[in-house]
């Protein structure tokens, strides 16, 4: 079976995320005391014991999601040989996720990984004050009709689509009062529900520009390797391989729309039949089943998972 590995974004954080896996395997173990060293902060202790409040941060939050993603795959490369070159034909990363995928496909170090989801997750949040923005969910609208609630609704202000991720699941971003109008209106409109997501800031929209510059600051000071299988990149929703390309694409994303129900069409156009998300949550093999039921999703993160999968490679 032809398979992608994708990697989940924010959102997906829970309080003892990857203390199973730490606890059964050493490999695992090790990835998080190697991003604790790189962050030089006990990153793994927040996620395995909490508080809630401080792993929901972003800046804790996003290299969190992408350690526990980096330790599955560590363990089924030590435990089961999985040699990503030839387990899967691309890999993916909602939003965060593609740092992870960067990072699992021999891009970037996990060390270089972990530092840039700090600054990452630091300059997203200082970009616009808290309160300043908002984002929502536009249930049952098309990125065409939550394209246009959102220019009608933006006025002097920013409100833009953010995240395409299903058929009929789309997210608007930009200033507060902006996302209520749109709220509004999609409401007016008649469709299904519009809901206002809990985020602290407004992501993937232009207001998000002070983080992409400091994006851009960061990762011109890292080193980028050719991946070992092409990535599918939120911006293009097609593959890339060309390292320069790929940290240009990382600034770009930063205020650019992520574009997951795009991505995973064209992973199937290219013949991928299966999925497989490594890591906490089952998000994104929800998603694969909203945007074809032709394509199948399996989710990897306990031990128990890890056992399973490894009997179907």
């Amino acid at each position: 079976m032809t398979r992608a590995f994708v990697f989940p974004g924010q959102g997906s954080q829970a309080v003892g995320m990857g203390r199973e896996l730490a606890g059964a395997f050493a490999e695992a173990k090790h990835t998080f005391q190697e991003v604790d060293d790189a962050l030089d902060q006990p990153l793994s202790r927040l996620l395995f014991e909490g508080p809630e409040s401080e792993l929901t941060l972003t800046e804790n939050a996003q290299p969190g999601l992408m350690a526990v993603s980096i330790a599955v795959l560590r363990v089924l490369q030590h435990q089961g040989g999985v040699d990503l070159a030839k387990a899967a034909q691309l890999v993916a990363g909602h939003s965060l996720g593609e740092y992870s995928a960067l990072c699992a496909a021999g891009s970037l170090t996990l060390a270089d990984t972990a530092r840039l989801l700090k600054r990452r997750g630091r300059a997203m949040q200082q970009a616009v004050p808290v309160g300043l923005g908002a984002m929502a969910a536009l249930l049952g609208a098309d990125p065409e009709a939550a394209a246009e609630i959102a220019a009608e609704a933006a006025g002097s202000q920013v409100c833009a689509v953010a995240n395409d991720n299903a058929a009929g699941q789309v997210v608007v971003s930009g200033h507060a009062e902006a996302v209520e109008r749109a709220i509004a209106i999609a409401a007016a409109r008649g469709f299904r529900r519009a809901v206002k997501l809990p985020v602290s800031a407004p992501f993937h929209c232009p207001l998000m520009a002070p983080a992409a510059d400091a994006m851009a600051e960061a990762l011109a000071g890292v080193s980028f390797s050719a991946p070992v299988v092409p990535v599918v990149a939120n911006v293009t929703a097609a593959a890339e391989s060309d390292p320069e390309r790929l940290r240009q694409l990382l600034v770009e994303q930063v205020t650019g729309m992520v574009r997951w129900r795009e991505s995973v069409l064209y992973m199937k156009s290219v013949g991928v039949a299966q999925l497989v998300e490594l890591g906490i949550g089952k998000v994104l093999g929800g998603l694969t089943k909203r945007i074809d039921k032709e394509l199948t999703a399996v989710s990897v993160h306990s031990p128990a998972e890890v056992e399973s999968f490894l009997k179907t490679v």
